[in-house]
């Protein structure tokens, strides 16, 4: 018995189905929160202490640092560096007087991994519409062939 494969049709539709979900990503998540690390650039500096690793890129980590001489604990958004430093690390945040609920490492205010992501995530999106015009175009061709 033949190993199965794929048919045309559904690699097709896979990889239509990749386009979206990768478009999606680029345009509704990461571009968004390269935006919003932007929006640090003009912050207060403070000098901070990761307070809680994990996941930095998705939004799992916190920092503690100084403000009028209390301390405050903020969350490092979506899309941030520093996936390597431990708990105790020291790094310069960057943080909005209004809102002390978040802050962004002072390296991640040009927009960090989320705009690398961005671009690399809709790189991948155009290639596999592209992949999907060559199958459309293959499917039609095999159509024509065939008595």
């Amino acid at each position: 018995m033949a190993p199965r494969t794929l048919g045309p049709r559904a690699a097709l539709l896979l990889s239509l189905v990749l386009a979206l979900l990768l478009g999606a990503l680029a345009i509704l998540v990461m571009f968004p929160a390269a935006q919003h690390l932007r929006s640090f650039q003009d912050g207060e500096r403070a000098s901070a202490t990761l307070h809680r690793d994990g996941s930095c890129m998705a939004g799992n980590c916190q920092v503690t640092f100084e403000v009028d001489g209390r301390p405050v604990v903020a969350d490092l958004p979506v899309g941030s560096g520093g996936g390597k430093s431990s708990v105790g690390d020291r790094m310069v945040v960057r943080y909005q007087a209004d809102d002390l609920k978040s802050a962004a490492r002072e390296d991640d205010v040009e927009g960090g991994g989320a705009a690398v992501l961005a671009l690399m995530s809709g790189g991948a999106a155009v290639f596999f519409l592209v992949l999907s015009v060559v199958g459309v175009v293959y499917v039609r061709r095999e159509r024509r062939q065939v008595p």
